[in-house]
């Protein structure tokens, strides 16, 4: 599409905020100074203006996989555990995100450890998580956000498999 040319890595992960900011027990300013340590970091992104103004003009919504934005997606549907075939596809409102990210902000470490859909494995890092993909969100504001479980090396193995099996077939043979 139109913003093909537009990406870039930004060094600032979950793990490197926990370690920056913290990700055990967050207040709601802990979480503010998240976010703007992620702005910061967008601040610097060579697309961002040709981004914006791209998403001005044309009807947008951003896509979120794995991790963060999974869970994200299994606590707005209140799942008991966590359901990939719940989760994936499922179009989740601006409101629902902002809502979703309130409720877990305020979990305790504790609580989010022990949440089937979080676990003690994620429980310090979604938080940060969180403040990555609200700092996408302010930064590149949208009404929707669909969530996908089948990450982008996957889909893009996929994309990959399915174009060599093409290519064979042209070619009249098989590998």
């Amino acid at each position: 599409g139109a913003a093909s040319g537009s990406w870039e890595a930004v060094a600032g992960g979950g793990v490197t905020i926990a370690e920056e900011v913290g990700g055990t027990d967050v207040t709601p300013e802990g979480w503010e100074e998240m976010v703007g340590y992620v702005s910061g970091l967008l601040a610097q992104f060579k697309g961002r203006d040709k981004l914006k103004a791209m998403i001005a003009t044309e009807p947008f919504h951003l896509i979120g996989t794995s991790g963060t934005v999974t869970t994200l997606a299994g606590l707005h549907l209140g799942l008991e555990r966590y359901d990939r075939g719940k989760v994936d596809g499922l179009w989740m409102r601006s409101e629902d995100m902002v809502e979703t990210m309130r409720v877990l902000v305020g979990m305790s470490y504790e609580r989010r450890a022990a949440h089937p859909c979080i676990g003690r494995d994620r429980a310090d890092l979604v938080i940060p998580g969180c403040a990555i993909f609200e700092a996408i969100r302010r930064e590149w504001p949208t009404e929707r956000v669909r969530v996908a479980d089948r990450g982008l090396r996957e889909g893009m193995l996929i994309s990959l498999m399915d174009a060599d099996r093409a290519a064979a077939g042209r070619r009249g043979g098989r590998r």
